[in-house]
């Protein structure tokens, strides 16, 4: 599936971290999640738009999740662990490939918000599975396996003024 039509039924699945930690390093700036998810969607029928999120306990954070659903996601907030020895971990990936997994007899394309190449293999078992996915990143913090595994990739470096803050 390669084309892109009004009827297509799209899911967007965002990995925020990866997003956010691209954009300030990068740029410094801060991600519009509302031209993220209308690029995503371009006049196609939404399903579903997720954000995958960590709470770190940061006094910003809860205007953040209640701004995301505003925009029309849905936040999936996962807790950050801190281990005895003091380092933290918190990562969406089986959760978002979970779901991308459970919603691709539901949809006709997904796009994978992220440049993680752990998501490769996802790409590849969706498209076997008829789905359209495509990959919105930082190109120049984009793993090369995704972008070969996906339909189509969309480099936010390239129109940073429309998805940075």
């Amino acid at each position: 599936m390669t084309e892109i039509h009004p009827g297509q039924r799209v899911a967007v699945l965002v990995d925020a971290q990866n997003l956010y930690h691209s954009a300030q390093s990068l740029y410094s700036r801060n991600i519009d999640y509302s031209s993220l998810l209308e690029k995503a969607v371009q006049d196609r029928q939404l399903t579903r738009a997720i954000a995958y999120v960590i709470r770190a306990d940061a006094p910003e954070e809860e205007s953040f999740f209640e701004a995301l659903v505003d925009i029309g996601f849905e936040p999936k907030i996962k807790d950050i662990k801190t281990f005895a020895d003091g380092s933290k971990k918190a990562d969406w990936d089986v959760g978002m490939s979970l779901d991308a997994v459970t919603l691709a007899n539901h949809v006709d394309t997904i796009v994978l918000c992220t440049g993680d190449g752990d998501f490769s293999r996802l790409c590849s078992h969706l498209r076997h599975e008829g789905v359209r996915v495509e990959v919105m990143a930082f190109e120049s913090s984009t793993a090369d396996e995704l972008v070969d595994a996906a339909d189509s990739f969309l480099d936010l470096d390239e129109r940073r003024e429309t998805f940075l803050l």
